[in-house]
């Protein structure tokens, strides 16, 4: 159990009230948001991290009690996901850096092919804020990357859950990651 379309089904039968599916619909789930955990979490030797599964029980805590009626797909679950997670890694790196200035060892992966290296939890806070300054000039480009970074969308996901074709994705992805390249260097110098 827990297939793409299997979720789907799933939360589509929990929304038209048929709360018998939850004892199958939880499980799958947490699976997925554990995924999604795990390849926004890299563990690195030597270095502290928040722990895949203490971040999947927190997210999965935020939300679940309102997931039934107002998700409408494996999509826009891992849109939730996406946003909690957000939340979660941002302020903790917030909580870390007020605690140790400059977060020393604290390190996050999103997606070694968007930008190189692991984020720092001085990083991860800089990211988020260029986030939220694309999202005042763009929203959509700003809730893909978001959808990329920290639920694991594909691409394809991605244009579905946004409602765009994939080729639209994959410019917005483009020029965003572009964007926030700039940000984030201009954030460096100016830091």
């Amino acid at each position: 159990m827990g297939g793409r379309g299997e979720i789907t089904e799933l939360l589509m039968a929990w929304r038209a009230g048929n709360g018998a599916v939850a004892q199958q619909l939880v499980p799958a789930l947490y699976n997925e948001l554990h995924k999604i955990a795990h390849g926004a979490l890299r563990r690195r030797p030597g270095e502290h991290t928040l722990q895949t599964t203490a971040l999947v029980n927190e997210a999965f805590l935020k939300f679940a009690d309102g997931i039934g009626p107002d998700c409408r797909d494996r999509c826009h679950f891992l849109a939730l996901c996406a946003q909690v997670m957000r939340r979660i890694l941002v302020d903790s790196a917030r909580a870390r850096l007020a605690a140790k200035r400059g977060g020393g060892s604290w390190r996050v992966v999103f997606d070694e092919n968007a930008f190189p290296g692991p984020l720092t939890a001085a990083e991860c806070v800089e990211l988020d804020d260029a986030l939220t300054a694309l999202a005042r000039v763009d929203q959509r480009k700003s809730k893909g990357i978001e959808l990329r970074f920290f639920g694991g969308l594909t691409v394809e996901e991605t244009a579905e859950e946004l409602g765009i074709s994939r080729e639209t994705a994959l410019r917005d992805w483009r020029f965003a990651r572009a964007w926030l390249t700039a940000e984030l260097k201009g954030s460096q110098q100016h830091g």
